[in-house]
């Protein structure tokens, strides 16, 4: 058996020796959300978009209707502010994680 260099790991301020397994070296690397855009959560149709570019709209205002599983979801805007761009249509399909709207 070759002997691998091992990895330090620092938790909790203590300091740990080990092996990283491959799948570990291979992770997504986690990127903080952007609060400008507004991506979809779960797969669905879009049935009303409430918004329109260059509108000012607050926070917590109703933006889009996300209709999934026959539910309609009522998405709200995560912040006050001006909209930038409009990436879909009504009646659209998207998939979860596709970006829907970006403010500026």
């Amino acid at each position: 058996m070759k002997n691998k260099e091992l990895n330090k790991l620092l938790i909790d301020d203590t300091n740990y020796e080990t092996n990283f397994p491959a799948k570990f070296l291979r992770r997504k690397k986690y990127v903080k959300a952007d609060p400008k855009k507004v991506f979809a959560f779960i797969p669905g149709v879009i049935t009303n978009i409430k918004i329109k570019p260059g509108q000012t709209i607050g926070q917590n205002e109703s933006i889009i209707i996300l209709e999934a599983m026959k539910m309609k979801n009522d998405l709200l805007s995560p912040l006050k502010g001006k909209v930038k761009d409009i990436f879909i249509s009504e009646g659209q399909m998207v998939t979860k994680g596709q970006l829907l709207i970006e403010f500026e």
